[in-house]
């Protein structure tokens, strides 16, 4: 089986968002330069923030087709990361609330990317 292991995102400043994701999710980048970015996941996955004035061959996209998904282990924690993200300056797309699979939130970095948070229903 072929497993994805990079998620790249394209972003208008990649300095400016690794601060931002630097803080989200409390890593250090491994890789830095003026267009690129690189973040190691805990599950070996890795985050990459490319300039999309960089990306060859160029992105064409417009809005949002998809989204990052972090599952934690509580609606607690749900809550905890809503504060948290909020006070960051993320734009709050939807606040925390009981959907079918469980409970949950989704915010918005800079450059228009879904972020969500949510905590399984058992």
């Amino acid at each position: 089986m072929l497993t994805p292991t990079y998620t790249i995102l394209y972003v208008a400043d990649p300095q400016a968002s690794a601060r931002l994701y630097g803080k989200l999710l409390d890593a250090q980048h491994v890789e830095s330069s003026p267009t690129f970015v690189l973040f190691p996941l805990e599950n070996g996955r890795m985050l990459g923030l490319w300039a999309k004035s960089d990306t060859v061959p160029a992105a064409d996209f417009h809005g949002c087709g998809s989204e990052l998904a972090f599952r934690v282990p509580d609606d607690a924690q749900v809550d905890a990361l809503h504060g948290k993200w909020r006070e960051a300056g993320l734009r709050i797309l939807q606040a925390p609330t009981k959907v079918d699979f469980g409970y949950t939130f989704t915010a918005a970095d800079p450059d228009g990317h879904r972020l969500r948070v949510f905590a399984r229903t058992e």
